[in-house]
């Protein structure tokens, strides 16, 4: 007697997940109906759920090029070649480089951008000065409001706004003025904000060990709202979440409610 056997086809010409059932008859056996593809196991989440570990290792940043040759060389020649080169600007601009106005501008300019990306030439511990101190606290920290300016390093003009700094301490807390004082010294280089929160954020958590580090930057970009599309009033918000802060959604929540932002799941 022939037994009925259901067997699955597949069609090559449409999407696999598209399967035609079929019924056959079958005279002679039995045959096997054509394996199905085993479906991928799911991605394990748990680590990336999982906290890292506590407290945050403390890594020393790694010096970029610029710094090591602005603490090596002389800043008064470095003044002297500027205005040379911003003479040859106002000249290629069409500019009478000897009128009065302009008599001393290859020089003033020169000594802004010096001092605008001073924080080249500083290092961490010079900073913290030594302002790291031993404390039973373990409660979140928040400096709120730090007045930053710094230049866009694509144009080099200015993008100026506020940072808010949290952290909680493990064991040791930093004077708070050095919180400002490590954003200053990221801030007075060329820089894009991104990089800039990030490295706010890792010099803290690198100055103290703490469980956790958050930080928020707001910022008015005049590459955005002098030139191109000339989006006057807009203003960017980037933030950086290290430990504690990326893995526990209170801790977050938290962060962003005393910030005024909105809190981010």
């Amino acid at each position: 007697m022939s037994q009925s056997q259901t067997s699955v086809a597949t069609d090559s010409s449409r999407p696999a997940k598209k399967l035609k059932a079929t019924i056959s008859k079958n005279d002679g056996g039995d045959a096997k109906a054509p394996a199905l593809p085993m479906p991928k196991p799911a991605r394990d989440r748990a680590s990336s759920l999982s906290a890292p570990p506590l407290p945050l290792e403390q890594k020393k940043t790694t010096e970029c090029a610029c710094a090591l040759k602005r603490r090596l060389g002389d800043d008064e020649a470095r003044v002297c070649k500027i205005a040379g080169a911003v003479s040859t600007i106002l000249d290629a601009l069409g500019e009478d480089t000897g009128r009065e106005g302009l008599q001393d501008t290859p020089r003033r300019m020169a000594k802004l951008l010096v001092d605008c990306t001073s924080g080249y030439a500083k290092r961490l511990e010079d900073v913290l000065n030594g302002a790291v101190f031993a404390e039973d606290y373990s409660q979140m920290v928040l400096v709120k409001d730090i007045q930053l300016y710094s230049l866009c390093e694509h144009h080099v003009v200015p993008f100026f706004g506020k940072c808010h700094i949290a952290y909680i301490p493990n064991g040791k807390v930093l004077g708070l003025s050095k919180l400002a004082r490590i954003a200053h010294m990221f801030a007075k280089r060329l820089q894009v904000q991104e990089r800039l929160t990030t490295q706010i954020a890792e010099a803290v958590a690198e100055a103290c060990g703490p469980c956790g580090v958050g930080v928020v930057v707001e910022a008015t970009h005049m590459c955005m709202c002098m030139r191109g599309v000339q989006a006057t009033g807009s203003s960017t918000v980037t933030s950086a979440l290290l430990g504690s802060f990326k893995s526990d959604p209170r801790t977050r929540a938290e962060f962003f409610a005393s910030v005024g932002r909105p809190p981010r799941l």
